[in-house]
């Protein structure tokens, strides 16, 4: 079995990464910068040395190298499961962020999955097969202050989502739109917040990888998790 995972280097994307490969699976892995990726990697391999673990660096932001990267995972066969986790987050209001802010962020947030996933959408259609997990946010679901122009393309990713998975819910391809609150990343560092107070990425990965190992006539179609707290 084989994963594409976007933004592995840390966060969440590392953590699905690890559980992936936890559970049986080959790792295909990208992220922007190079150095964190293959650090990311050398950790992987050395913890899972049955494993086939790839990385490549890549712009997911960029249309030519989001195809360029699928065309290399599909030179290793067609994917079991695509996750587009990769996604920036710049804090804003609409009416005080800087220019540029919103074609920056559906360019990371929504675009990255749409190329990428269009890109590998025809071998998964031909194979008849796949489950692609798009990492979106509370902040698809309701909107809050400061939100700008993210939570603008979070939305749109959710939308991505939803249409993804009414055109291809009776070609064997299932399609899960994941809605986590706040969970201990990079971002968070720094902020204040009490570690307890927010969830850890695992919580995130360990519910991906279920919903990735049930028969194929049952899909998870969204997996909403918060902080037992609730919201931040």
């Amino acid at each position: 079995m084989k994963a594409v995972i976007t933004g592995a280097s840390q966060g969440i994307g590392k953590a699905i990464a690890d559980h992936f490969a936890a559970a049986g699976y080959d790792l295909f892995l990208c992220s922007r910068g190079d150095v964190r990726l293959y650090h990311a990697l050398e950790e992987l391999q050395a913890k899972y040395p049955e494993r086939q673990l790839y990385a490549r660096p890549t712009d997911m932001s960029q249309q030519q190298e989001a195809e360029a990267f699928a065309q290399w995972t599909l030179s290793f066969g067609v994917p079991d499961v695509l996750v587009n986790n990769a996604g920036q987050f710049i804090q804003g209001s609409i009416s005080e962020e800087a220019a540029g802010a919103l074609e920056q962020m559906m360019q990371v947030n929504l675009f990255s999955a749409y190329h990428l996933t269009r890109a590998l959408l025809p071998a998964m259609k031909e194979a008849g097969r796949g489950h692609i997990f798009n990492l979106c946010s509370i902040a698809s679901l309701r909107a809050y202050p400061h939100g700008g122009s993210y939570g603008i393309s979070k939305y749109a990713l959710a939308g991505f989502t939803a249409n993804l998975r009414e055109e291809l819910k009776t070609q064997g391809i299932k399609v899960t739109g994941v809605f986590p609150g706040a969970t201990m990343s990079p971002s968070w560092e720094g902020s204040g917040v009490h570690p307890d107070r927010i969830m850890q990425a695992n919580d995130v990965a360990s519910m991906m990888v279920a919903a990735a190992l049930l028969s194929p006539a049952a899909v998870v179609e969204e997996i909403v998790l918060r902080p037992q707290l609730g919201d931040l």
